[in-house]
């Protein structure tokens, strides 16, 4: 599991997702999925230190799906 920030872009909108995934292309297609007019990027610099997330077994319901939770820009 891997944690990424995303930037979305809608026209003059911006703001940033947390998304914590199984790789970074994953993280990013979530987020498209649910913004798929948006132009939609990770931010980089990644932060070392909270890239790597939780394994999947470590989570409190494992059988939850993968969410993007939102941050504040």
């Amino acid at each position: 599991m891997v944690r990424v920030s995303i930037e979305v872009r809608s026209g003059a909108a911006r703001f940033r997702v947390g998304v914590q995934a199984s790789s970074i292309q994953r993280a990013v297609s979530l987020v498209k999925g649910l913004h798929s007019a948006s132009d939609v990027r990770v931010i980089f610099p990644i932060d070392a230190e909270a890239f790597f997330g939780e394994e999947p077994s470590a989570r409190a319901d494992p059988t939850a799906r993968e969410q993007p939770k939102r941050v504040a820009a």
